[in-house]
């Protein structure tokens, strides 16, 4: 698939045990699943929004017939209590599986619940921590886990991962990591998104972009991640970037431009759930950086969302990285990438700029109510994050965080 994402473009791989299909009308496969993998007693996670609307109405009835537990509410982030409420419910309805229909906090909220099932104790005896300068240290879990058939709706890539975050309640995200709660089944279906606005779906694009950037320089990188991201950024270019991205409000006010933006939007719409799929392998395989670092100290404190706080800090992260000149090298082709369909940008964090202003994203902390005076302490916490144990530029001191985060103010 190296060239444009074609309207009837699908795929169907397995892959270490996982099984991923995209396409459109993929979720009507979701009782096939369930069948393949001796599923009877399925618990269904998702978000009130989704909940509500016709399709996930339509979708719940390949699972009426078998006894289910349907479990919505799911914030932003999630929270380690609601987590420790849903095993609690989970265990006295005794599912085989769960089902996670949603964005990045549906699927992070399904793993840290197979884990929590599955290894008992409280959510935070689980966490990963960062541990300078040793480096990262992951508790040893075995314990087999309930697997997890996940039908995203945003462009997070969380569900392509074996790593998750969850918020602790006062403010901060406990971080994990645990290649048992990967998903045994994918099922990327771009109409379960299109009640997702697109400017939203733009943000969670900012996060897909980040994991490929950051996977192509992270110290834990490898040739299959590199092929990956640079695979994703095209797609993402596609999905994102040049005159077939925008349609005017003056031609969308009439009915020609009207069935032109809705072609355009579910053009997009694949696009960038398919370029998503791409960056959370390369997420799962060289993992993040400082760039998410920040952004989960961030998106956490102040409860905002994860695609939102990528859009702004996304740029300069990538700016500080790019002045190594070992890093801009790693990220040449990235940038070759990039070029091939535009006008040549100087750097990836001006094309990154670009993104920001074509689709009006967010592009300042203050525009997200965060005050100047918290930058400081924000910074401080941002060096207990584990996504600097793989950041090729090291970040020594809160005040090479503050810097990036007063270039993002």
């Amino acid at each position: 698939m190296s060239g444009p994402l074609r309207n009837d473009d699908t795929f169907d791989y397995h892959l270490y045990g996982t099984h991923v299909r995209f396409g459109d009308g993929v979720a009507s496969g979701l009782r096939a699943e369930l069948d393949a993998l001796d599923c009877r007693r399925p618990l269904i996670l998702t978000q009130d929004r989704i909940a509500a609307t016709p399709r996930y109405h339509a979708l719940a009835a390949q699972w009426r017939d078998l006894a289910h537990l349907e479990l919505a509410g799911v914030p932003p982030h999630s929270n380690a209590g609601l987590v420790a409420d849903l095993a609690n419910r989970a265990r006295d309805f005794g599912p085989d599986c769960v089902v996670a229909i949603g964005g990045g906090s549906v699927a992070d909220s399904a793993k840290a619940l197979v884990l929590l099932l599955a290894e008992g104790g409280e959510l935070a005896d689980h966490v990963t921590r960062y541990e300078p300068p040793r480096g990262m240290y992951i508790p040893r879990r075995v314990s087999p886990q309930l697997p997890v058939i996940a039908l995203p709706t945003t462009a997070s890539g969380a569900e392509a991962t074996c790593s998750f975050g969850v918020a602790d309640g006062h403010g901060h995200k406990l971080m994990f990591w645990n290649r048992r709660v990967s998903a045994s089944t994918l099922l990327i279906d771009p109409a379960l998104a299109e009640d997702v606005p697109l400017a939203l779906l733009h943000q969670s694009a900012m996060n897909g972009i980040a994991h490929c950037l950051e996977g192509l320089y992270s110290t834990g990188r490898s040739p299959v991640s590199d092929a990956l991201a640079l695979q994703a950024l095209g797609m993402f270019q596609q999905g994102l970037g040049g005159p077939a991205a925008a349609v005017s409000a003056t031609s969308a006010a009439t009915a020609a431009g009207t069935a032109l933006a809705a072609d355009e939007g579910a053009r997009q719409r694949r696009t960038i759930l398919a370029a998503a799929h791409l960056g959370g392998m390369v997420l799962a395989m060289a993992r993040s950086c400082l760039h998410h670092a920040i952004c989960h100290v961030v998106a956490t404190r102040y409860r905002l969302g994860h695609g939102a706080v990528n859009s702004v800090v996304l740029p300069h992260a990538i700016a500080y990285n790019e002045a190594d000149p070992a890093v801009a090298a790693r990220l040449a082709p990235a940038l070759d990438t990039v070029n091939r369909a535009t006008p040549p940008y100087a750097s990836l964090s001006a094309w990154l700029l670009t993104l920001q202003r074509r689709h009006a994203l967010p592009a300042h902390l203050r525009d997200l109510g965060i005050p100047a005076d918290d930058l400081p302490a924000l910074a401080e916490r941002v060096m207990t994050e584990r996504g600097l144990a793989l950041n090729p530029r090291p970040v020594g001191h809160p005040a090479d965080v503050l810097a990036i985060l007063h270039a993002a103010f």
